[in-house]
């Protein structure tokens, strides 16, 4: 087995994880199209744009060249922004072969086709999409790159693909659990960044701690709902990818999602937020695929709808959060089938 990884590409978590991956004494080459970034990397191991003040590994090299990579690795983990991921699949293809594991740490979906980025990778590269891992669960790179310590999980139908990630990545500060239930880690993901997005709208609007209480419980709840509709396992979004990212990434200042929402709240308008991040926020992206999904599979969304008339429909925030409070009174548990009960139990 090769001790060579290829990250693509170097942005702030796909750094953090070449780091981890280069805490383990392998040969990790980081690839980017930037070639001020990759000489920044190469010659003072730093990322300064993503990661500022954080010291890299000499272990992890950066390159602008697809082929010099990835060639001579058995593993190749994506982390582009979901607009990209084709993109860099497509680019990746002539050097992939059967024997490489594939990872992908992107929490979105395609926007324009509504699919998952495993989806995406493997029709690109030709292969089973059940041969792709997914990585997710509460792991900001700031602390990451600081060896925090931090836990998350690997997910394939693939067995033996998912336990090869899982010793890929394990150390004794990044703990790595495995799952079967690819769907379930890729929807839970990919939907929590819409629930941080309205958490940090919340903060901006000065509604404290109760409100935001209330918005991550209901949102895991709606999360859940149209997970299972879409086949799911309702038990993995109450674990790390699920309840456990969500709470990371609604809390953290750290969070690209919270502190786009929060300048919301403060009243600036979507265009100035995304001109100031400076960095993808997947959750606007995000909201408006949910907001199509939800439609296809006739699931209520009330957050995700009320978030995507704020971003795409000019709606005030305050009036997004008083049509919430004022929807029709519901009980807490869902009303679930039978057919439900017996889908959650097999």
């Amino acid at each position: 087995m090769s001790n060579k990884a290829a990250v693509l590409v170097a942005g702030s978590w796909g750094t953090a994880l070449a780091s981890v991956l280069a805490d383990k004494n392998m040969e990790v080459a980081v690839w980017t199209r930037n070639e001020a970034q990759r000489d920044e990397i190469n010659n003072n191991h730093r990322n300064d744009r993503y990661l500022p003040g954080v010291d890299l590994s000499p272990n992890l090299v950066a390159t602008s060249d697809m082929k010099e990579a990835v060639t001579g690795t058995n593993a190749v983990v994506i982390v582009a922004p979901s607009s990209a991921v084709r993109e860099v699949a497509s680019m990746l293809k002539p050097y992939w072969h059967e024997d490489m594991l594939v990872v992908h740490a992107t929490k979105g979906f395609e926007t324009e086709s509504l699919k998952r980025i495993s989806t995406v990778i493997s029709e690109e590269l030709g292969c089973e999409e059940g041969k792709i891992v997914v990585l997710s669960g509460p792991s900001h790179a700031e602390e990451v790159v600081k060896r925090c310590p931090t836990t998350v999980v690997v997910a394939s139908l693939d067995e033996e693909q998912a336990s090869r990630a899982q010793d890929l990545f394990m150390n004794t500060y990044f703990r790595v659990y495995t799952n079967r239930d690819m769907l379930g880690v890729e929807l839970a993901g990919a939907l929590k960044n819409i629930i941080a997005l309205g958490a940090g709208m919340s903060d901006g609007l000065g509604y404290g701690d109760n409100a935001k209480a209330a918005l991550l419980t209901r949102g895991l709840a709606e999360i859940t709902r149209i997970g299972v509709e879409m086949g799911a396992n309702p038990l993995t979004f109450a674990g790390l990818a699920g309840i456990g990212d969500l709470v990371v990434t609604a809390t953290s200042r750290h969070s690209r999602n919270w502190r786009a929402g929060f300048m919301l709240g403060e009243g600036k308008s979507l265009d100035t937020v995304l001109s100031s991040m400076g960095m993808v926020v997947e959750g606007i992206r995000t909201t408006k695929a949910a907001h199509t999904i939800s439609e296809k599979y006739q699931v209520q969304m009330p957050i995700a709808h009320q978030l995507y008339n704020v971003l795409f429909e000019n709606l005030d925030p305050k009036t997004a959060v008083e049509a919430l409070m004022g929807r029709d009174r519901k009980t807490e548990m869902e009303v679930i089938t039978l057919e439900t009960w017996e889908q959650w139990h097999t």
